[in-house]
């Protein structure tokens, strides 16, 4: 006796499917729950586990052919051996009919250990059989990773990107250079200048040299004195430049040099795309072509949030399991102008505008498959450790494909961290319905002038760029920009304190 398993209902507005591949093929036996084959919806992809136990007889539904929910998709028989079962099938194949059974007892043993493990004895299968047409964006990396943080696929993070990390190159690139070209008037000072002998005393500098060690950018309390009872001489400091100058070229080239680019296999191949790139395809043409969209970008002093964040980030890790990085500022500081802001966060429905009782922000999340966007729900009902940890399980549960429809649904903001890749900033593009998405870019250490009752001043700062995209039939420029200074104001004033949640 077989019975027909049917294409499942996905979600709430998913009325079809499309069959990417199966993971079972006739004569294999099937456990309750076992991943039985991937389909593919508007929203997002996904596994189909089999409701019932027993041998698959008969796949229905062949890999890419599109159905509606409720078709049947295979038939699964009881697997019994009987003779009902072996009198349908040819002569020819009466010999492997008799082998099955023994065959599937060895699978039967290996399923009857606890379900947790199915998953883990179906990803190999689906990494080994992975199309090559989605093997580019496996560029992800975990936190960032994260994300948003980012460490071996990020991470989450988030996807992503560990920012503070990035932080120091900026800085570090000129006190490289400085040291490295000395000016003329240093290497034509006279000697004569300096007395090595009229002072004995180790612990006197002269003018000279402490100017000299100012301008070189020598520590003169790592340099041992070569002089009169150890007294610093102009020599040492020149030795000490010349040995700073030499090493500086060695650390650079390290630090940049890499191993060459791996060539990708995809080079002068021709695949088909993904129902997932083709859905993400129509919907970017869709959305460019039915609305007028631009961009308006502020830059933000983030050093009180950094210097906030690294005081706090260990103790949260340990309260929390989940790495402190910038995007959950973001969010909290997005959420919190949207209330603010409610034309940010509507929609258009024919001639009205709809104004959301929520925020639920769309974080977007770089899968091998592409671009998704799970929902954060009502995020300005959330502090910053809440919104952390939806944003590194929503993260982590996209990535391993383990997200329902309905978690991809219902956003009415996005938030998308392009700076985990590294990018100053970029013109993300709006997806209807929303009427707008947040950008944000690599949080980088930089001189900037800062002003203030002593007068203008040149400091390192943390900054960052914060990039707006907004459909202009109903967010004018002065909402777009009102929405982004009152978020520049929350973060550059860095009081997260009460918002932290541990």
């Amino acid at each position: 006796m077989s019975e027909s398993v049917n294409l499942p209902a996905l979600g709430e507005s998913v009325t079809e499917g499309t069959v990417t591949r199966w993971l079972k093929q006739v004569g294999e036996r099937v456990e309750v729950d076992e991943p039985l084959l991937e389909v593919s919806t508007d929203k997002v992809d996904t596994e189909i586990p089999s409701p019932v136990a027993g041998v698959i007889e008969e796949i229905l539904v062949a890999e890419d052919e599109t159905v509606e929910v409720g078709t049947a998709l295979v038939k699964i028989g009881d697997g019994s051996g009987g003779g009902d079962a072996p009198a349908s099938e040819e002569p020819a194949e009466s010999e492997p009919a008799e082998s099955a059974p023994a065959e599937s007892e060895p699978a039967q043993d290996e399923t009857a250990a606890p379900a947790s493990e199915a998953p883990a004895e179906a990803a190999p299968q689906t990494t080994e059989k992975a199309p090559a047409a989605e093997e580019p964006a496996s560029t992800e990396q975990e936190e960032a990773p994260a994300a948003a943080e980012e460490a071996p696929p990020a991470p989450a993070e988030e996807p992503s990107v560990e920012a503070p990390a990035k932080e120091e190159t900026p800085a570090s690139a000129p006190a490289a250079e400085e040291t490295a070209a000395p000016s003329a008037s240093d290497e034509a000072a006279p000697a004569a200048s300096e007395d090595d002998s009229d002072d004995s005393q180790a612990g006197y500098l002269t003018p000279l040299v402490r100017k000299l060690a100012n301008e070189r950018g020598v520590d003169l309390s790592t340099i041992t004195g070569t002089g009169v009872g150890g007294r610093i001489r102009k020599q040492d400091v020149l030795a000490a430049s010349e040995k700073a100058t030499s090493e500086a070229p060695a650390a650079e080239t390290s630090a940049t040099s890499s191993t060459p680019l791996e060539v990708s296999p995809l080079r002068g191949t021709t695949v088909p795309m993904s129902r997932l790139r083709k859905v993400i395809a129509e919907r970017a043409v869709q959305s460019m072509q039915s609305s007028a969209q631009l961009t308006s970008v502020v830059e933000v002093d983030v050093t009180a949030v950094a210097n906030f964040r690294n005081s706090v980030k260990d103790e949260f890790l340990d309260k929390t399991g989940t790495k402190l990085s910038f995007l959950p500022f973001f969010a909290l500081a997005a959420a919190e102008a949207l209330t603010a802001h409610p034309i940010i966060n509507a929609t258009i429905e024919d001639n009205s505008i709809v104004y959301p009782a929520q925020e639920n922000i769309s974080i977007a999340v770089d899968t091998e498959r592409g671009l998704l966007t799970p929902v954060i729900r009502d995020a300005a009902s959330l502090d910053i450790a809440g919104l952390a940890g939806e944003i590194a399980d929503l993260a982590a549960r996209t990535r391993d494909n383990k997200l329902t429809p309905d978690e991809l649904s219902g956003g009415t903001f996005t938030l998308t961290n392009t700076g985990s890749r590294g990018a100053l900033f970029d013109t993300p593009v709006v997806f209807l319905p929303q009427s707008a998405i947040l950008g944000t870019g690599i949080v980088t250490k930089r001189p900037v002038v800062i002003s203030d009752a002593n007068g203008d001043s040149i400091a390192i700062r943390s900054m960052v760029y914060l990039a707006l995209s907004y459909d202009h039939r109903i967010v004018d420029g002065a909402d777009a920009a009102g929405f982004l200074v009152d978020m520049k104001k929350r973060l550059e004033a860095g009081d997260f304190a009460d918002k932290l949640g541990i």
